[in-house]
């Protein structure tokens, strides 16, 4: 189901899944097909549920070594899609990124200057080490104080990483929350890359959410903005873009509130009949007198 409102497109998925085993079917797919396969599952996780998807493809393709071989760049895939958290002993968390790679399997943490290796399986960091930071003239700096405070404010476990790359500076913000035992998954990303010489802002604002209690419901949302901040004194510039971009989320997560409301009272019925086949509702009272279900039920038969 896809809607789309105020520049908004929101996908929501309905259904079950029941893992099998490839090697069940009569006709043999080949390896790479297997591959292809898998790493469109493993890459189109819900958020929170990387393990458990893993485990049903492991079932499901049957074979560790090409799984750990063929499909490793799909781990990666989506932890950087996902603005993964990773912590450094000793620093705040960084984000794994596109944004930050700086090599095989390494990404640059700038706040502290750092860059750590990753294992996209079991999320470890390791073999951590000083790396040069691309300040961009002093607006990386003060982007990111600015959007560390942001982040702080809003979003009660968020995580921001602020990259600088040249003329550009870019800003990405994760905040999950992760409720397996009630059965829900949900993480929200932003990403805003910023030019600090014509101050053009280019946003990205993403939500997902994944709800599988007696069934299966993921919504995935997202929505593009353009703003534009001064450039002349990177404080001042940080200070309008954190603004700004205050607006474009609330305006953002409150359409979200109001597709809520929208797919509750039409579409989610729709997937429903709200009367039986004959269009009118039953009358379950006369129902039960008619076949004298009241008075079995009476002297307890």
């Amino acid at each position: 189901l896809i809607f789309s409102s105020s520049g908004i497109t929101s996908v929501a998925i309905l259904g079950t899944v029941k893992p099998s085993v490839m090697a069940d079917y009569d006709e043999e797919i080949p390896d790479e097909e297997k591959i292809k396969i898998a790493s469109d599952f493993i890459v189109n996780s819900p958020p929170g549920e990387f393990n458990e998807v893993f485990n049903d493809v492991r079932v499901l393709l049957g074979n560790d070594q090409l799984l750990k071989d063929g499909a490793s760049s799909a781990f990666e895939a989506y932890n950087e899609t996902q603005f993964t958290p990773a912590k450094i002993e000793g620093s705040a968390e960084v984000l794994v990124t596109e944004h930050g790679k700086v090599g095989a399997g390494k990404y640059l943490d700038p706040r502290s200057g750092q860059s750590f290796a990753f294992d996209h399986l079991r999320k470890a960091v390791s073999d951590v080490e000083a790396a040069d930071v691309d300040d961009c003239g002093g607006f990386r700096s003060a982007y990111e104080k600015a959007v560390t405070d942001y982040t702080e404010d809003h979003y009660e476990k968020g995580t921001c990483t602020v990259y600088g790359k040249g003329d550009e500076v870019v800003a990405c913000i994760e905040h999950h929350k992760f409720q397996p035992n009630n059965f829900w998954n949900g993480r929200w990303r932003s990403q805003w890359t910023i030019n600090t010489k014509t101050g053009e802002v280019q946003g990205v604002l993403r939500l997902q959410v994944h709800y599988y209690e007696d069934g299966n419901v993921q919504l995935t949302s997202n929505k593009t903005v353009a703003i534009k901040v001064p450039v002349d004194d990177p404080t001042a510039s940080a200070e309008k873009f954190v603004r700004e971009m205050e607006k474009e989320e609330n305006q953002y997560q409150t359409a979200i509130s109001s597709n809520y409301v929208v797919m509750s009272d039409t579409t989610f019925k729709a997937l429903r009949r709200a009367l039986p086949i004959t269009r009118t509702k039953v009358n379950w009272h006369r129902t039960i007198q008619q076949h004298g279900l009241a008075k079995d039920l009476t002297k307890g038969k």
